[in-house]
Protein backbone atom coordinates (compact mmCIF):
# COMPACT_ATOMS: atom_id res chain seq x y z
CA UNK A 1 0.00 0.00 0.00
CA UNK A 2 1.49 3.42 -0.81
CA UNK A 3 2.37 5.66 2.02
CA UNK A 4 -0.55 8.27 1.08
CA UNK A 5 -2.85 5.64 1.73
CA UNK A 6 -1.73 5.43 5.22
CA UNK A 7 -4.21 8.21 6.63
CA UNK A 8 -7.53 5.64 5.89
CA UNK A 9 -6.34 3.13 8.34
CA UNK A 10 -7.15 2.88 11.77
CA UNK A 11 -3.90 4.23 13.95
CA UNK A 12 -4.06 0.67 15.62
CA UNK A 13 -3.25 -0.64 12.27
CA UNK A 14 -1.10 1.63 11.06
CA UNK A 15 1.27 1.62 13.99
CA UNK A 16 1.48 -2.27 13.79
CA UNK A 17 2.54 -1.68 9.96
CA UNK A 18 5.04 1.41 10.66
CA UNK A 19 6.48 -0.71 13.97
CA UNK A 20 6.76 -4.40 11.73
CA UNK A 21 8.85 -2.34 8.87
CA UNK A 22 11.00 -0.22 10.83
CA UNK A 23 11.95 -3.47 14.07
CA UNK A 24 13.52 -5.31 10.68
CA UNK A 25 16.44 -2.26 10.96
CA UNK A 26 19.06 -2.29 13.34
CA UNK A 27 22.58 -0.94 13.11
CA UNK A 28 24.68 -3.83 12.61
CA UNK A 29 22.64 -4.95 9.73
CA UNK A 30 25.67 -5.40 7.73
CA UNK A 31 27.75 -6.87 10.31
CA UNK A 32 28.34 -10.45 8.02
CA UNK A 33 27.97 -9.41 4.77
CA UNK A 34 30.26 -5.90 4.41
CA UNK A 35 31.40 -4.82 8.36
CA UNK A 36 33.34 -1.87 6.87
CA UNK A 37 30.32 -0.36 5.10
CA UNK A 38 29.84 2.69 7.81
CA UNK A 39 33.71 3.65 7.44
CA UNK A 40 33.45 3.16 3.71
CA UNK A 41 30.75 5.69 2.96
CA UNK A 42 32.35 7.68 5.31
CA UNK A 43 35.63 8.17 3.48
CA UNK A 44 33.48 8.40 0.13
CA UNK A 45 31.45 11.01 1.65
CA UNK A 46 34.49 13.01 2.67
CA UNK A 47 36.14 13.30 -0.28
CA UNK A 48 32.96 14.42 -2.10
CA UNK A 49 32.81 16.93 0.37
CA UNK A 50 36.13 18.52 0.01
CA UNK A 51 35.25 18.95 -3.67
CA UNK A 52 32.55 20.90 -3.32
CA UNK A 53 30.49 21.57 0.05
CA UNK A 54 27.41 21.52 -1.69
CA UNK A 55 27.78 18.16 -0.91
CA UNK A 56 25.79 18.43 1.98
CA UNK A 57 22.74 20.08 1.93
CA UNK A 58 22.61 18.27 -2.06
CA UNK A 59 22.62 14.70 -0.10
CA UNK A 60 20.59 15.92 3.16
CA UNK A 61 17.93 17.33 0.71
CA UNK A 62 17.95 14.16 -1.47
CA UNK A 63 17.20 12.06 1.58
CA UNK A 64 14.04 14.20 2.59
CA UNK A 65 12.80 14.24 -0.69
CA UNK A 66 13.32 10.06 -1.61
CA UNK A 67 11.51 9.12 2.51
CA UNK A 68 8.51 11.78 1.61
CA UNK A 69 7.96 10.06 -1.25
CA UNK A 70 7.30 6.36 -1.05
CA UNK A 71 9.37 6.11 1.94
CA UNK A 72 13.14 5.62 2.11
CA UNK A 73 13.78 3.62 -0.98
CA UNK A 74 15.92 4.79 -3.06
CA UNK A 75 13.29 5.99 -5.75
CA UNK A 76 14.37 9.27 -5.95
CA UNK A 77 17.52 7.71 -7.61
CA UNK A 78 15.69 5.93 -10.32
CA UNK A 79 16.43 7.28 -13.94
CA UNK A 80 13.44 7.41 -16.63
CA UNK A 81 14.42 7.52 -20.85
CA UNK A 82 11.05 9.43 -20.83
CA UNK A 83 10.90 11.41 -17.78
CA UNK A 84 8.10 9.77 -15.63
CA UNK A 85 10.18 9.25 -12.88
CA UNK A 86 10.25 11.13 -8.97
CA UNK A 87 13.40 12.80 -10.04
CA UNK A 88 11.31 14.57 -13.03
CA UNK A 89 8.94 15.79 -11.22
CA UNK A 90 8.78 19.52 -11.33
CA UNK A 91 9.47 19.69 -7.22
CA UNK A 92 12.79 17.35 -7.59
CA UNK A 93 14.11 19.56 -10.62
CA UNK A 94 15.85 21.73 -8.14
CA UNK A 95 17.31 18.65 -6.30
CA UNK A 96 21.21 19.49 -6.68
CA UNK A 97 23.38 16.98 -8.97
CA UNK A 98 25.85 16.37 -5.92
CA UNK A 99 23.57 14.83 -3.98
CA UNK A 100 23.06 11.77 -6.27
CA UNK A 101 26.69 11.76 -7.16
CA UNK A 102 27.71 11.48 -3.49
CA UNK A 103 25.44 8.01 -3.67
CA UNK A 104 26.79 7.03 -7.21
CA UNK A 105 30.42 7.61 -5.22
CA UNK A 106 29.42 5.98 -2.36
CA UNK A 107 28.28 2.74 -3.80
CA UNK A 108 30.67 2.20 -6.11
CA UNK A 109 33.29 2.55 -2.78
CA UNK A 110 31.16 0.12 -1.43
CA UNK A 111 30.59 -2.17 -4.44
CA UNK A 112 34.55 -1.95 -5.03
CA UNK A 113 35.53 -4.22 -1.93
CA UNK A 114 34.92 -7.64 -3.03
CA UNK A 115 32.60 -8.84 0.22
CA UNK A 116 30.56 -6.11 -0.07
CA UNK A 117 29.78 -5.85 -3.48
CA UNK A 118 25.91 -5.71 -4.30
CA UNK A 119 25.33 -6.43 -0.57
CA UNK A 120 24.46 -2.88 0.83
CA UNK A 121 21.20 -1.02 -0.96
CA UNK A 122 21.10 2.09 -2.47
CA UNK A 123 18.45 3.20 0.42
CA UNK A 124 20.81 2.43 2.98
CA UNK A 125 23.99 4.35 1.56
CA UNK A 126 22.37 7.73 1.09
CA UNK A 127 21.07 7.39 4.78
CA UNK A 128 24.43 6.80 5.70
CA UNK A 129 25.68 9.67 3.37
CA UNK A 130 22.79 11.75 4.58
CA UNK A 131 24.42 11.38 8.59
CA UNK A 132 27.97 11.58 7.16
CA UNK A 133 27.26 15.09 5.58
CA UNK A 134 24.96 16.93 8.69
CA UNK A 135 28.34 15.16 11.37
CA UNK A 136 30.50 16.80 8.57
CA UNK A 137 29.00 20.35 8.70
CA UNK A 138 29.54 20.12 12.07
CA UNK A 139 26.57 18.88 13.04
CA UNK A 140 25.71 15.90 15.34
CA UNK A 141 26.81 12.49 14.56
CA UNK A 142 24.65 9.38 15.46
CA UNK A 143 23.65 5.83 14.63
CA UNK A 144 21.83 4.42 11.18
CA UNK A 145 19.31 1.80 11.54
CA UNK A 146 20.37 -0.58 8.51
CA UNK A 147 18.23 -2.76 6.19
CA UNK A 148 16.43 -1.12 3.94
CA UNK A 149 15.72 -2.44 0.23
CA UNK A 150 15.64 -0.61 -2.65
CA UNK A 151 12.06 0.59 -4.31
CA UNK A 152 11.19 -0.84 -7.75
CA UNK A 153 8.66 2.07 -8.27
CA UNK A 154 9.10 5.46 -9.30
CA UNK A 155 6.92 8.06 -10.93
CA UNK A 156 6.76 11.80 -11.57
CA UNK A 157 2.74 11.40 -10.79
CA UNK A 158 3.51 10.38 -7.06
CA UNK A 159 5.71 13.24 -5.99
CA UNK A 160 2.66 15.51 -6.22
CA UNK A 161 1.07 16.39 -2.63
CA UNK A 162 4.01 15.07 -0.62
CA UNK A 163 6.59 16.98 -0.34
CA UNK A 164 6.04 20.72 1.48
CA UNK A 165 6.02 23.69 -0.38
CA UNK A 166 7.75 26.94 0.30
CA UNK A 167 4.29 29.01 1.19
CA UNK A 168 2.86 26.12 3.55
CA UNK A 169 1.48 27.53 6.64
CA UNK A 170 1.79 25.65 10.19
CA UNK A 171 -1.48 23.45 9.88
CA UNK A 172 -0.41 22.34 6.27
CA UNK A 173 3.64 21.83 7.46
CA UNK A 174 1.91 19.58 10.81
CA UNK A 175 -0.64 17.80 8.56
CA UNK A 176 1.99 15.99 6.09
CA UNK A 177 4.79 15.33 8.53
CA UNK A 178 2.03 13.62 10.71
CA UNK A 179 1.32 11.19 7.58
CA UNK A 180 4.59 10.06 8.37
CA UNK A 181 4.79 10.19 11.85
CA UNK A 182 6.18 12.87 12.24
CA UNK A 183 5.49 15.83 15.31
CA UNK A 184 5.61 19.04 15.17
CA UNK A 185 8.32 19.50 16.81
CA UNK A 186 10.35 16.81 14.32
CA UNK A 187 9.19 18.60 11.60
CA UNK A 188 10.60 22.32 13.71
CA UNK A 189 13.89 20.34 13.71
CA UNK A 190 13.94 18.82 10.50
CA UNK A 191 13.19 22.66 9.45
CA UNK A 192 16.88 23.41 11.11
CA UNK A 193 18.45 21.45 8.05
CA UNK A 194 17.49 24.72 6.31
CA UNK A 195 21.02 26.25 8.24
CA UNK A 196 22.78 24.66 5.42
CA UNK A 197 20.47 24.78 2.56
CA UNK A 198 20.25 26.83 -0.76
CA UNK A 199 17.53 27.69 -2.70
CA UNK A 200 16.41 29.86 -5.61
CA UNK A 201 14.61 33.20 -6.26
CA UNK A 202 11.31 32.09 -7.87
CA UNK A 203 10.95 30.22 -4.95
CA UNK A 204 10.62 33.45 -2.19
CA UNK A 205 10.32 36.28 -4.85
CA UNK A 206 6.70 37.00 -4.34
CA UNK A 207 7.12 37.81 -0.91
CA UNK A 208 9.97 40.49 -1.97
CA UNK A 209 7.50 42.24 -4.90
CA UNK A 210 4.07 40.84 -5.24
CA UNK A 211 3.04 39.90 -1.74
CA UNK A 212 -0.71 40.81 -0.91
CA UNK A 213 0.06 43.72 1.09
CA UNK A 214 0.05 47.87 0.51
CA UNK A 215 4.26 47.64 -0.40
CA UNK A 216 3.97 43.99 -1.75
CA UNK A 217 6.70 42.85 0.05
CA UNK A 218 6.00 40.35 3.03
CA UNK A 219 5.61 42.36 6.53
CA UNK A 220 7.08 39.18 8.59
CA UNK A 221 10.12 40.05 6.34
CA UNK A 222 12.93 42.30 8.12
CA UNK A 223 13.65 45.30 6.81
CA UNK A 224 17.43 44.94 6.18
CA UNK A 225 16.96 41.29 5.55
CA UNK A 226 14.61 42.45 2.07
CA UNK A 227 17.44 44.50 0.70
CA UNK A 228 19.66 41.77 1.21
CA UNK A 229 17.51 39.84 -0.87
CA UNK A 230 16.59 41.91 -3.87
CA UNK A 231 20.40 42.60 -4.38
CA UNK A 232 20.81 39.13 -4.81
CA UNK A 233 17.48 38.74 -6.68
CA UNK A 234 16.36 41.48 -8.16
CA UNK A 235 12.71 42.08 -9.97
CA UNK A 236 12.99 40.04 -13.52
CA UNK A 237 16.50 38.39 -12.49
CA UNK A 238 16.92 34.58 -13.57
CA UNK A 239 14.95 33.09 -11.30
CA UNK A 240 17.46 30.20 -10.59
CA UNK A 241 20.16 31.90 -8.44
CA UNK A 242 20.72 30.08 -5.66
CA UNK A 243 20.38 32.09 -2.35
CA UNK A 244 21.29 30.91 0.76
CA UNK A 245 18.67 29.61 3.37
CA UNK A 246 21.15 30.77 6.18
CA UNK A 247 22.38 33.75 5.43
CA UNK A 248 24.86 34.01 8.76
CA UNK A 249 26.36 30.97 8.68
CA UNK A 250 25.22 28.58 5.34
CA UNK A 251 28.20 26.63 5.59
CA UNK A 252 27.91 25.50 9.39
CA UNK A 253 25.28 23.28 10.81
CA UNK A 254 23.77 24.72 14.03
CA UNK A 255 21.16 26.78 15.01
CA UNK A 256 21.43 30.48 13.46
CA UNK A 257 18.22 29.03 11.46
CA UNK A 258 16.06 29.67 14.64
CA UNK A 259 17.93 32.72 15.66
CA UNK A 260 17.38 33.94 12.14
CA UNK A 261 13.31 32.91 12.14
CA UNK A 262 13.36 35.36 15.55
CA UNK A 263 14.80 38.21 13.22
CA UNK A 264 12.46 37.73 10.89
CA UNK A 265 15.04 36.48 8.30
CA UNK A 266 13.79 33.11 7.48
CA UNK A 267 13.42 32.90 3.67
CA UNK A 268 10.40 30.88 3.03
CA UNK A 269 6.75 31.40 4.18
CA UNK A 270 7.15 27.73 5.89
CA UNK A 271 10.47 29.06 7.48
CA UNK A 272 9.24 32.11 9.03
CA UNK A 273 6.07 31.00 10.19
CA UNK A 274 7.42 28.67 12.79
CA UNK A 275 7.92 31.72 14.47
CA UNK A 276 5.18 33.76 13.86
CA UNK A 277 2.73 31.44 14.92
CA UNK A 278 2.89 31.22 18.39
CA UNK A 279 2.14 27.37 18.17
CA UNK A 280 5.35 27.23 17.12
CA UNK A 281 7.43 29.77 18.62
CA UNK A 282 8.55 28.16 21.57
CA UNK A 283 10.09 25.37 20.54
CA UNK A 284 12.24 27.68 17.75
CA UNK A 285 12.48 29.94 20.50
CA UNK A 286 14.47 26.72 22.46
CA UNK A 287 16.50 26.08 19.41
CA UNK A 288 17.53 29.13 19.29
CA UNK A 289 19.04 29.34 22.90
CA UNK A 290 19.69 25.89 22.85
CA UNK A 291 21.73 24.37 20.29
CA UNK A 292 22.27 20.82 22.14
CA UNK A 293 18.26 20.97 22.43
CA UNK A 294 18.07 21.14 18.82
CA UNK A 295 21.02 18.53 17.65
CA UNK A 296 19.01 16.18 19.91
CA UNK A 297 15.68 16.74 18.53
CA UNK A 298 17.30 16.24 15.22
CA UNK A 299 18.57 13.53 15.39
CA UNK A 300 15.51 12.00 17.04
CA UNK A 301 13.58 13.35 13.88
CA UNK A 302 16.23 11.98 11.57
CA UNK A 303 15.94 8.50 13.03
CA UNK A 304 11.81 8.52 12.56
CA UNK A 305 12.02 10.19 9.17
CA UNK A 306 14.69 7.29 8.20
CA UNK A 307 11.96 4.31 9.17
CA UNK A 308 9.16 6.16 6.40
CA UNK A 309 7.91 3.66 4.53
CA UNK A 310 11.09 1.53 4.32
CA UNK A 311 10.99 -1.73 1.99
CA UNK A 312 12.63 -4.71 3.42
CA UNK A 313 13.44 -8.15 2.61
CA UNK A 314 11.87 -9.50 -0.51
CA UNK A 315 9.61 -5.94 -0.29
CA UNK A 316 12.97 -4.54 -2.58
CA UNK A 317 15.78 -4.82 -4.10
CA UNK A 318 19.57 -4.14 -3.74
CA UNK A 319 20.04 -1.97 -6.84
CA UNK A 320 23.40 -3.02 -8.76
CA UNK A 321 23.10 0.59 -10.34
CA UNK A 322 21.08 3.03 -7.99
CA UNK A 323 19.94 4.82 -11.13
CA UNK A 324 18.21 1.76 -12.63
CA UNK A 325 16.30 -1.53 -11.42
CA UNK A 326 18.07 -4.86 -11.58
Amino acid sequence: MQIQDFHFLPFFLLLLLSTGCFAKLHHNYYHNSCPNVESIVRAAVKQKFEQTFVTAPATLRLFFHDCFVRGCDASVLLHSNNHTSEKDNAENLSLAGDGFDTVIKAKAAVDSVPECKNKVSCADILALATRDVVALTGGPSYAVELGRRDGRISTRKSVRHHLPLPDFGLDQLNAMFARHGLSQTDMIALSGAHTIGFSHCKHFSKRLYSFHSKNRIDPTFNPSYVDELKRECPRNVDQRIAVDMDSRSSFTFDNVYFKNLQMGKGLFTSDQVLFTDRRSRETVNLFASNNSAFEEAFVVAMKKLGRVGVKTRNQGEIRIDCSSLN
